[in-house]
């Protein structure tokens, strides 16, 4: 059996096991004070590590406040409640995804961001002299630095008129489309191309995109360019036409959503050997290239007031790179929901030092915003 398989069989038991105290909340208050000192050092320890916590790593933490055979007894009546568990028969323990959310919950001590960690966020996300795109990609820098994670920002839905298209060969089959706004946001994508293009073809759709584009909307450049097609009065033959069509095909449906900003993905393989399966690294990398399912968890962050925390298994994208996301939504002065920033990291990230991050970077730039 995959150590993915053993990690949701030990979640799931211990799911099974929380759910008879009542679920996490109700589990947090079970626990009597000596249980929770063990379980917090157990999370520290993880925390800082990456690796299985023994009980004697705990005895030296607690100093002489308890036994090592107490706190042996103390690790064993956590595992059976689902909130720990043995990778290895010989192993120290590491908390369950569960067990991390009643931590989460229940024990994390929230820090606090010094003046000059204010400032340096201030100063990098300066919307001064920058387009919006310049501001939000330096966000998603600026988490990624202070948090040694992954940095993600959905752009927020923008209202901006277009201002250029143009059309990049790949290959004999595929061309880039680079569609810029009158913001300066720039959004890349990926298109097939009909077989024995010649180049100048791309050249003629770019130029006729970008000037019936220029000032309009996506949903309004797309009627106007349908309904000139459909007239048969465009200025285009048949091929140039083909390539026009999949051009607009390409945004359909997806240019609305928001466009993700990843900054840092090369620390996903910093945390390799904590996490112990380059596969599930590679799942994750490959969930942040198609980026459907990481703007659909993101989105999820609107439902809430401020930051949010996703713990492995609680997401099926992220329980298979055994990684956790911390999001915040992006809002305006009128308080709508126009984006999100985030992170991604292995399961072990200082929730601590991340959270303070997240939710100031996100006020900062929702004021931006305006």
């Amino acid at each position: 059996m995959s150590r993915a398989n053993d990690r949701e069989n030990v979640d799931r038991q211990a799911l099974e096991a929380l759910e008879g105290f009542g679920g996490p909340p109700r589990a947090f208050q079970q626990l009597n004070e000596r249980s929770r000192e063990v379980f917090r050092h157990v999370v520290d320890a993880f925390v800082e590590t990456g690796e299985p916590v023994a009980s004697r790593t705990i005895a030296r933490r607690l100093g002489s406040s308890l036994s090592p055979a107490t706190i042996r007894n103390v690790m064993a009546d956590l595992e059976e409640s689902g909130l720990l568990y043995a990778p290895h028969t010989s192993a120290g323990r590491l908390p369950t995804d569960i067990g991390l959310r009643l931590f989460v919950d229940g024990l994390l001590e929230i820090g606090d961001l010094s003046d000059d960690e204010r400032r340096a966020i201030d100063s990098q996300c300066n919307g001064a002299g920058r387009s919006m795109a310049q501001v939000l990609t330096e966000a998603s820098g600026v988490v990624a630095e202070m948090s040694r994670c992954v940095g993600l920002v959905i752009a927020p839905k923008s209202e901006a008129g277009l201002k250029h298209v143009e059309f990049v060969p790949l290959s004999e089959n595929r061309a880039l489309v680079i569609l810029v706004d009158e913001n300066g946001m720039v959004e890349n994508r990926v298109m097939p191309l009909p077989p024995g293009l010649p180049p100048a073809k791309l050249i003629e759709a770019g130029n006729y995109l970008s000037a019936r584009l220029r000032g309009r909307t996506m949903d309004e450049a797309r009627q106007l360019i349908g309904d000139e097609i459909a007239r048969n009065s465009a200025e285009i033959d048949t091929l140039t036409a083909r390539v026009v069509e999949q051009g607009l095909a390409t945004w359909s449906g997806g240019h609305d959503d928001g466009l993700l900003i990843v900054s840092g993905q090369s620390r996903l393989l910093d945390n390799v050997s904590a996490l112990s399966d380059i596969e599930r690294i590679r799942r994750l990398m490959e969930a942040l290239e198609t980026k459907k399912d990481i703007l659909r968890l993101l989105t999820e962050s609107q439902r809430a007031e401020g930051v949010q925390i996703f713990i492995g298994s609680e997401s099926a994208l992220f329980g298979l790179s055994g990684c956790s996301v911390i999001a915040a939504p992006l809002t305006d002065q009128n308080r709508r929901y126009v984006g999100a920033i985030g992170v991604i990291g292995p399961t072990r990230v200082n929730y601590a030092r991340i959270v303070p991050v997240v939710d100031y970077t996100a006020k900062l730039i929702g004021r931006l915003i305006g």
